[in-house]
């Protein structure tokens, strides 16, 4: 997701988006919204087009039920203030005669993940620190010879442990591909309600 030409202190050298850069960007819905809409085109989209979809996921219904009235503030709003901010980023580029917005080379590279936790779920991260830890305490019962683990053998435990990282990374690797922008109907922030 990180250019190579990132400096540490969050400074661009002129080729491509900071860190610091493309947090910005992301920090405001209605941004992650326009870059998951170009994400998702081969095309230029109308600004109506795309203020319709943006309007769309924000009150969560389908496009065909956006009204004028619903989409007209998120239009403006586009207009005056994130679409400039893209095109100053170099995110995107806007024919102003045309009314269209597209995509940049510097947005097609960018990957970006969206990492969308209910109250219940933990994050990747944990999850392993916990199967680590899991595996650790098995494989120490174990080695011990503990009651009900004296049975089992290292082999066994390093069984286990192989299958369960195996099949957890699958599972993260399909629910990573849906937290990316531009890779489902809806942007990754929006799967929870539907």
């Amino acid at each position: 997701m990180l250019s190579a030409d990132a400096t540490t202190d969050g400074s661009s050298t002129g080729e491509q988006l900071t860190e610091d850069e493309i947090f910005d960007v992301l920090s405001n819905r209605r941004r992650r919204y326009v870059i998951h809409a170009l994400k998702r085109t081969e095309e230029p989209l109308d600004v109506s087009d795309l203020s319709t979809h943006v309007t769309a996921w924000e009150l969560d219904v389908d496009p065909e039920e956006v009204t004028y009235e619903d989409r007209r503030n998120v239009y403006s709003t586009l207009q005056r203030t994130h679409l400039p901010k893209l095109e100053e980023k170099d995110i995107v580029d806007i024919d102003e005669d045309r009314n269209l917005v597209e995509p940049t080379t510097e947005l097609e590279s960018l990957e970006i993940y969206v990492e969308v936790l209910g109250s219940k779920e933990i994050p990747w991260s944990l999850y392993y620190i916990g199967l680590a830890g899991v595996a650790i305490a098995l494989l120490s019962a174990v080695a011990t010879g503990t009651p009900w683990f004296a049975g089992l053998s290292p082999i066994d435990v390093g069984i286990f442990t192989v299958t369960a990282f195996g099949m957890s990374s699958a599972v993260h690797y399909v629910v990573g591909r849906r937290a990316k922008l531009g890779n489902t109907d809806k942007p990754p922030e929006l799967r929870k309600r539907g």
